[in-house]
């Protein structure tokens, strides 16, 4: 239950309670990644919920809003950081970490965030007439398997949460999470995209930056929440 606590703790901003913590308890939180994921898809669902009340689009941008909010942004900060990185890795590796390295983010990063909000808002619109709300919380536990197996298959880009993680997990833990993963895909088959979805990150990284970290983590994400709203919307519509 410590590890799971650290786990909501590191990717959410709920207020939870201080928890003592050694350094193999830090790297183990990682196996609770998905059940982090699940509590954000639950309060997305909520705040959509509240907002069909009024107007679908209120719905999806209140979604859109405690997605944000329960997050704190940590994901879309992964975003800005992987573009402007992007940008910079054909000038080698000293560049490529010195721009992931600086606070300051270039437009690259600014035009990515602001491409993600748009494409979730809309597909979160699109969703609504499409889905459950349910496919909320299984959409964000399934993406967030997705730093389980690239922590498994990436070499750490330096020493940090990568290097850290890697001593926590196993490929058991990765079975164990895509067993309701499975039966979510089940009934929602456009969350089977996933099988594509974190491969096609793990590709990216190794070819494009070299290798996982932090911002890579919560870029990924995104990517993996993104692909599956539009995944889901795209078969409802077959």
């Amino acid at each position: 239950m410590r590890r799971a606590v650290l786990a909501l703790q590191f990717m959410t901003r709920l207020p939870l309670p201080a928890v003592r913590a050694d350094e193999a308890d830090f790297a183990a939180c990682i196996r609770w990644f998905p059940l982090a994921g699940m509590v954000v898809g639950a309060a997305v669902a909520l705040a959509v919920w509240l907002g069909l009340w009024i107007d679908p689009w209120l719905g999806a941008l209140l979604g859109l809003g405690a997605w944000v909010t329960i997050t704190g942004a940590l994901h879309l900060d992964g975003v800005g950081d992987m573009a402007d990185a992007a940008g910079a890795a054909h000038k080698g590796r000293e560049r490529l970490s010195a721009v992931l390295a600086d606070p300051h983010i270039g437009s690259f990063g600014v035009t990515a965030i602001a491409m993600q909000l748009l494409a979730k808002l809309v597909l979160l619109r699109l969703a609504l007439d499409a889905v459950p709300l349910w496919t909320l919380p299984a959409l964000c536990m399934i993406a967030r398997i997705g730093p389980l197996v690239w922590t498994l298959t990436l070499p750490p880009l330096h020493e940090g949460l990568g290097t850290r993680f890697r001593a926590g997990i196993g490929w058991g833990h990765v079975a164990a999470w895509a067993v309701p993963g499975i039966v979510a895909a089940w009934f929602a088959p456009g969350l089977a995209v996933a099988v594509l979805a974190i491969p096609a990150w793990r590709w990216w990284i190794a070819a494009r930056i070299g290798g996982i970290s932090g911002d890579g983590h919560g870029a990924g994400i995104e990517w993996c929440e993104s692909a599956l709203l539009l995944a889901l919307v795209a078969v409802a519509g077959l």
